[in-house]
């Protein structure tokens, strides 16, 4: 078989099928695992997570899908067009609460959390010629934000109104992937991007051993501004080649959910599977070691799937 690194690179097009043979015969059930764009950090995870449940669930035909990201995801998951999907908790809240300004034009009752997984952190890394150091040096520059209402530009929204910025203080806003956004500056066509992914993004990491760079600080008192889901939160100094300091950001947690149509048994499946092989998904990206058992029921924002919160008895989280 494959290695995973492998089927990553191949996966060319938008919809990754894998098939799994020697399964225990039973009825077909099909798992969509709705991600993000390829260069980002929840597709590499769902690829592996789409072989831990095709392994791993009786029957299980599994698919991973590249979208854009965490507002997408669960609106599919709300009509049914995915079984379970990668978003950022803020994001979640908005669905949970029908915030039509973040993309929801009603309710998403139909959401179900599996768990609480690794922390994003806002990244906003600028080519060092732009002069960028920290938010204030934004204002009539270029950057791009992430796709439009994707969880990546909510968090971007997010930060300027919490520094009394808007877009209009840019010199152009685009609303472009991590990859496309790296590839643009590397071409002097781009100052900055911010992107919301786990430590070790792809597409920075390969911004960085392109060009210098600047990693902009983002102060406390911006997460101290907007309170939860958002944190204070650092940036290691040598996550990226160029990055001698630590840096100052801020962090929000990833939830995987599903739907209340999927059977309690699979969702028990998806949250029993996922803590019991963390060694592939950080095998598939670094960003999975912040993925620990006893954060996973922490300030969820919507309900456990009755499945995976049997699992959590289970393991003594939940009374």
């Amino acid at each position: 078989m494959l290695n995973l690194k492998t089927r990553i690179l191949a996966a060319s097009a938008v919809v990754l099928t894998l098939g799994f043979g020697n399964l225990p015969a039973r009825a077909s059930e099909f798992i969509n695992v709705l991600t993000g764009g390829t260069s980002g950090v929840y597709y590499p995870l769902g690829v592996a997570l789409s072989e831990i449940y095709g392994k791993g669930i009786e029957g299980a035909r599994t698919q991973v899908q590249a979208t854009k990201a965490s507002v997408e995801n669960l609106n599919l998951l709300q009509q049914g067009k995915g079984e379970i999907g990668f978003s950022l908790g803020d994001s979640v809240k908005a669905a949970w609460e029908g915030d039509a300004d973040a993309g929801f034009s009603k309710k998403l009752d139909k959401l179900r959390a599996i768990a609480a997984i690794y922390p994003n952190y806002i990244q906003i890394v600028a080519s060092k010629e732009s002069g960028i150091k920290d938010l204030a040096d934004l204002k009539g520059k270029s950057l791009s934000v992430g796709a439009p209402k994707s969880g990546t530009e909510l968090n971007a929204r997010a930060i300027f109104e919490a520094i009394g910025m808007k877009y209009e203080d840019l010199s152009r806003t685009e609303y472009l992937p991590f990859g496309e956004s790296v590839e643009l500056i590397k071409n002097r066509q781009l100052d900055a991007t911010l992107q919301s992914a786990g430590l070790g993004v792809a597409s920075i990491k390969d911004l960085a051993v392109s060009v210098p760079i600047n990693v902009v600080s983002v102060p406390t008192e911006v997460a101290e501004k907007l309170g939860a889901p958002f944190q204070a939160a650092t940036i290691p100094a040598g996550t990226y080649d160029g990055q001698a300091d630590d840096v100052p950001t801020l962090a929000v947690t990833n939830i995987l959910v599903t739907n209340s149509d999927v059977s309690d048994e699979t969702a028990y499946q998806m949250a029993k599977l996922l803590f019991e092989h963390l060694d592939q998904l950080v095998a598939a990206h670094s960003a999975a070691k912040s993925i620990k058992l006893e954060d996973a029921v922490k300030g969820l924002p919507i309900p456990l799937h009755s499945g995976a919160e049997r699992y959590f008895k289970e393991k003594g989280l939940i009374q």
